[in-house]
């Protein structure tokens, strides 16, 4: 009986210390959950105020929440930014650059996963390498690089679509290589031998075969990708300008905040119509991104 006892006791204690484990990991993932969502918050809150009430209480609740609708109407009706324009802008480039980047890179990563000379390892680990290096040092380069460029082919690169486009596939695909180089190396040979056998060319067998099981996580990367182009800010400047023909959201955020006078009102209120979209996306195809991430990063 003393020893039923006893083998019961650890039993027993380690049901507590799981238990006791589960709540410290609970009270912290919540706590980190408001931290992460007070930003969100904050923004929520003083859309719903004028700049007044933001400057003396930025934290305090709104004291009429549909001043929230009369702040929009006013960022719409504002004839020195045109939102909506900005709004379209953005949502053309985005499309645009998340097609070339995917394309691009899941043909590049294709290409380099069944090449099996040295070179292709040199030139994924160059893509890898990239991932790393600060996007600051090579900014004014960048720029000079494509004032050169444009002048030399005649083709403007500065202030134009397909310029930040061209600018994205060559930030973007690095880290789009990476993920979806992992995933295409558990993709069997058999397969695309078959469709050779069947007659199948190499652009039918990638667009037939090759594509088709990239699905989850081609669509990581296009999410990623997109959370990242929708809400960049420091590329657009420096490839649009602050006041060029094409304007992206966070540019036309920036038009509310002036040299002396700051609109705090219209900024969190641009700005939380310029976050609703990517956080609508997110929780639809969260999912998606975590399993592409792990079979990316796995297989």
């Amino acid at each position: 009986m003393r020893q039923g006892k006893t083998l019961q006791a650890p039993a027993i204690a380690g049901k507590r210390n799981g238990k006791t484990g589960a709540i410290v990991l609970e009270t912290f993932g919540f706590l980190l959950f408001l931290l992460f969502m007070t930003p969100f918050l904050i923004v929520l809150l003083n859309s719903a105020k004028t700049a007044r009430e933001i400057i003396y209480s930025p934290i305090a609740l709104p004291e009429n929440w549909a001043l929230i609708f009369t702040n929009i109407k006013t960022i719409f009706d504002n004839p020195s930014t045109d939102y909506i324009g900005a709004f379209i802008d953005s949502a053309i480039i985005t499309v645009l650059s998340l097609a070339v980047i995917s394309l691009f890179s899941a043909m590049c990563a294709w290409a380099l996963v069944r090449n099996k000379k040295k070179w292709a390892t040199v030139i994924f680990m160059a893509f890898v390498a990239a991932m790393v290096i600060p996007f600051q040092v090579v900014m004014f380069p960048l720029v000079r690089w494509f004032k050169i460029v444009g002048d030399t082919i005649r083709i403007p690169l500065l202030g134009t679509y397909h310029g930040i486009v061209f600018a994205y596939l060559g930030f973007g695909c690095s880290m789009s290589v990476f993920i979806l180089h992992g995933f295409i190396k558990n993709i069997p040979l058999e397969l695309e031998e078959a469709a050779t056998i069947d007659g199948c060319s190499q652009t039918r067998t990638f667009f037939n075969v090759v594509l088709p099981l990239l699905q989850p996580t081609f669509i990581t990367v296009l999410i990623l990708n997109g959370i990242w182009i929708w809400n960049d800010f420091l590329l657009p400047l420096l490839i649009l300008g602050s006041n060029g023909r094409v304007q992206t959201i966070p540019l036309a955020v920036t038009s509310f905040a002036g040299s002396y006078l700051k609109q705090w009102d219209l900024i969190l209120t641009s700005a939380l119509l310029a976050m609703l979209p990517i956080i609508v996306l997110f929780i639809f195809a969260q999912r998606y991104i975590i399993k592409g991430m792990v079979e990316g990063s796995i297989k």
